[in-house]
C-alpha cells in the first residue's frame, strides 16, 4: 500500500496515537464512517433522481399581482 512496509505503517499508527489519543481515535474513526456512509446515500439519491422518469407536473410560475403588491407592507430601511 503505497509503498509502505510494516515498520513505516507502525510508526503511523503510533504518531496517530500520540496524537490524537486512544479516546479520541475510535470517535474520529466513527465520524469519518458517518460522513462517508452521507456520501453514499447522497449520491445514490441523486443517481435515483437522474434515472427516474420526471413524474411530477412543473408547476406554473405565480401571476405579478399589483393588488398583493399594494397590500405589502413597506421594507424597513436598515440604515
Amino acid at each position: 500500500m503505497f509503498g509502505l512496509g510494516p515498520g513505516e505503517m507502525l510508526m503511523a499508527l503510533v504518531a496517530i496515537l500520540l496524537l490524537f489519543g486512544a479516546k479520541r481515535i475510535p470517535e474520529i474513526a466513527g465520524s469519518f464512517g458517518k460522513g462517508i456512509r452521507e456520501f453514499k446515500k447522497n449520491m445514490s439519491d441523486v443517481q435515483k433522481e437522474i434515472e427516474a422518469p420526471e413524474s411530477r407536473p412543473v408547476d406554473r410560475l405565480p401571476s405579478t399581482d399589483r393588488a398583493a403588491d399594494e397590500d405589502r407592507p413597506e421594507p424597513k430601511k436598515l440604515i
